[in-house]
């Protein structure tokens, strides 16, 4: 009996808030608040007295004790004034019960108890925890909603370490004193005061623009709405004290950029040629469109550089309201009175990456990671980090072994390819919180699938797009990617970017900064766009919702050889232009161009085995619609038939019972099979990826029965096709071909 009784007791000694062990431990009971009561309900027993005997004995109390305090005010008030001392013990008290909860608690945590200790101030004040977020994918739903569920993974230990709020800098650092310096970019950024005449005026003033050539970047074009439009050049040497990086990024950079120098590590060269020059764009918070960003060269070198300077804004604007916090407390004023503690925005999340699969965000948070810990003796607090690792990390054995592709598709689709994701992470001085909240992070990592789930669409009961209106830095990471997977996620993405928010999400209004109160957030936001490619809809992203104004960047190298000379094959290429009367009207132009001019040459038997390339998912289902209109014989394969329907298509195709074959682009990029069986090849536009015409015309080498001589290639195109033609063709013969409205054909020999 003795055992099961203290078993019982330590359960409820466990079970207990701060607030009330420390009025069991005053008091020697539970407060009457928090009684258990019995689900039994007792009869209530009524008694009669006199009128007399009740106004005589009130009246013999009053006068008796007049200054007494009952027991009951006596215990509220320790529960309302709880002195800073009192605090202080009753943490040093319940540590050694603590630690076993916080042990049990975090099974899947990296943070000791030991560490935690360290890392939190002595001043930081315990609050109550946050509400979890409702169930959805990967932990957490739309952020701001209230509803929990008993799975729901919940981190409510460690609200109180990464709240800015309660978090103070005990001694001013460097980096905090280099905020007010004049030759801080971030600092020139942020405290950048605009006028409403120069808002009114951006939509009016026309976009005033300047070219520089780079020695690494190439062509570079400056522009700005705004009124003034500086450029500059990259100086020949750099170095990172002029950088103004903030600490402990000075040291561990040098060690996590080693592999890509080619001589020893020093602070001399810490970047290598191209991290220089992107990085003095980053670090000046100008917009930046880079499209020559592959997976298989510089994918790992950007993403380095990147990561760079998102953690160097995150540890300067949290360095900056920390620093304002023990401003605030030191001279005891009140943060009204002083327009310099405007440091925040509407909502804590400061910084937005988009990237296509998880794999990318595993990588990025171990950047992170490698970033403020260096080669430093001392670990960082990373919470959360074996959840983290179990889903986004990949088994290497759920790869077929004896799966050949191209050497650009092993390096997109290495590692864990999910597509749906989001997650928040929270950084305070040396120590990360994965899975953070989004209400609570600094940084939000997401899909645009993940994205658009949480958003949602008009009409709908569950959305909330309120974090996403105070990001200071929007990186788009692979956007061509985007263009395989649904480019209306990035649309719908982008018209939800620095709205007002709907809620207050408890923000200190007289700490946000004037520009945000004023809803200019959009033209202090810096957006980062990397993709492989030049393409009319990444540009139409760029060109419209990128409205900084520190004005912007875009890299505009033309190709001069184009991916034609990369066929080996010989085989006549046939480029037909057709003409359309202005945008809207391409698609229906070139449905009709195909269906009057080019299809009729190909009905014939003799032309069998031809296959028409589609890049468009919509123009795809079209002509399926008019061939089983007009009972062609034909077969077709898309990003969404089976397995099964993929071999037989390939079957029937290669053994000529089938005429055509309708392909598209999207399934081409996911799965890249070899179609064998073609003789007669049809680009119904220009492959979205240059290298995707070599890849496709390559494929009528793969069955060589003596057929060469018969093998065709047709291209259709318009003037509206500039950029994916010179592409494809050059810039000097694509210019060619758009000033004259013949047909070209070319002829290549195969020799390269």
């Amino acid at each position: 009996m003795g055992k099961r009784r203290s078993r019982s007791q330590s359960q409820l000694l466990n079970s207990l808030t701060k607030k009330q062990k420390k009025h069991l431990r005053d008091f020697g009971e539970e407060h009457p608040f928090y009684d258990r009561v019995s689900r039994k309900e007792a009869k209530p027993q009524t008694c009669q007295l006199s009128e007399s005997l009740d106004t005589s004995s009130s009246e013999s109390e009053a006068e008796s004790e007049p200054e007494q305090v009952s027991g009951y005010n006596r215990l509220l008030a320790t529960l309302k004034d709880v002195s800073k001392e009192d605090e202080e013990e009753e943490e040093e008290e319940d540590s050694v019960i603590d630690e076993t909860e916080m042990n049990l608690e975090d099974g899947d945590s990296d943070i000791s108890v030991e560490e935690e200790t360290a890392v939190t101030s002595t001043d930081v004040q315990k609050n109550a925890a946050l509400p979890a977020d409702p169930k959805g994918k990967d932990g957490h739903g739309p952020p701001g909603t209230s509803e929990e569920s008993p799975e729901e993974f919940t981190d409510a230990k460690h609200e109180s370490l990464f709240s800015l709020e309660t978090n103070f800098l005990e001694e001013e650092r460097e980096g905090s004193c280099s905020l007010k310096a004049l030759q801080d970019p971030f600092a020139q950024h942020v405290n950048k005061e605009l006028k409403e005449k120069e808002i009114q005026a951006v939509a009016t003033n026309p976009k005033t623009t300047h070219q520089l050539k780079w020695p690494i970047l190439g062509q570079l074009v400056f522009s700005s709405r705004f009124q003034q439009l500086e450029t500059f050049k990259p100086p020949k040497d750099i170095d990172l004290k002029s950088l103004h990086l903030q600490k402990p990024l000075e040291s561990t950079w040098i060690k996590t950029n080693s592999q890509f120098l080619s001589g020893p590590p020093n602070s001399s060269s810490p970047f290598t040629p191209l991290q220089k020059e992107l990085f003095l764009i980053m670090n000046s918070y100008r917009d930046l469109f880079y499209p020559e960003r592959t997976a298989l060269k510089n994918g790992e070198e950007i993403r380095h550089v990147y990561c760079l300077h998102v953690i160097n804004h995150i540890l300067k604007a949290n360095a900056q309201v920390l620093a304002n916090n023990s401003r605030c407390r030191s001279q005891k004023l009140g943060v009204g009175d002083d327009d310099d503690f405007r440091d925040q925005g509407l909502t804590r999340p400061k910084v937005l990456i988009v990237v296509p699969f998880r794999e990318a965000v595993l990588r990025v948070v171990q950047l992170f990671i490698s970033l403020l810990e260096g080669d430093s003796k001392k670990k960082i607090i990373v919470s959360n980090k074996k959840r983290f690792n179990g889903e986004y990390g990949s088994d290497p054995e759920e790869r077929p072994p004896n799966l050949k592709r191209p050497e650009d598709y092993e390096a997109v689709f290495v590692g864990n390819i999910d597509d749906h994701f989001r997650t928040g992470v929270a950084i305070l001085q040396r120590s990360i919180r994965l899975y953070a909240p989004f209400y609570s992070s600094d940084i939000l990592i997401a899909s645009p699938l993940g994205l658009r789930t949480i958003i949602g669409g008009e009409g709908e009961k569950k959305r909330d797009f309120d974090f996403l209106s105070s990001i200071e830095l929007l990186i788009i990471d692979q956007a061509d990617i985007y263009l395989m997977q649904n480019w209306e996620h990035v649309l719908h993405l982008m018209n939800h970017m620095n709205l007002l928010p709907l809620d207050s999400h408890g923000v200190d209004f007289s700490r946000v900064r004037m520009w945000s109160l004023n809803n200019w957030s959009k033209y202090y936001r810096q957006t980062l766009l990397f993709g492989a490619l030049q393409d009319a809809q990444i540009n139409s992203v760029f060109n419209k919702y990128c409205v900084n104004v520190q004005g912007q960047v875009a890299v505009r190298n033309v190709p001069m050889t184009g991916c034609i000379s990369h066929v080996l094959v010989q085989l006549p290429h046939v480029f037909q232009r057709m003409e359309a009367e202005n945008l809207a009207s391409v698609i229906d132009a070139r449905f009709n161009f195909f269906v009057n001019k080019i299809l009729p040459q190909y009905r014939d038997a003799v032309m069998s085995h031809t296959l028409i390339y589609v890049p468009s998912y919509f123009d795809f289902v079209r002509l399926r619609n008019y061939f089983k209109k007009e009972d062609l014989n034909f077969t077709h394969i898309c990003e969404y038939t089976q397995k099964s329907g993929v071999s037989r298509a390939r079957h029937f195709f290669l053994q000529g019972e089938k005429q055509f074959l309708l392909l598209t682009e999207r399934f081409h990029f996911y799965k890249r099979y070899t179609i064998k069986g073609i003789r007669n090849l049809i680009f119904y536009e220009l492959p979205t990826y240059p290298h995707f015409y070599s890849e496709v015309c390559n494929m009528l080498q793969a069955t060589t029965r003596g057929e060469e001589a018969a093998w065709t290639c047709t291209v259709l195109y318009s003037k509206y096709d500039a950029q994916r033609l010179a592409a494809v063709v050059g810039v000097e013969r694509a210019a060619q071909m758009l000033q004259s409205k013949k047909n070209v054909h070319l002829f290549i020999t195969g020799e390269r």
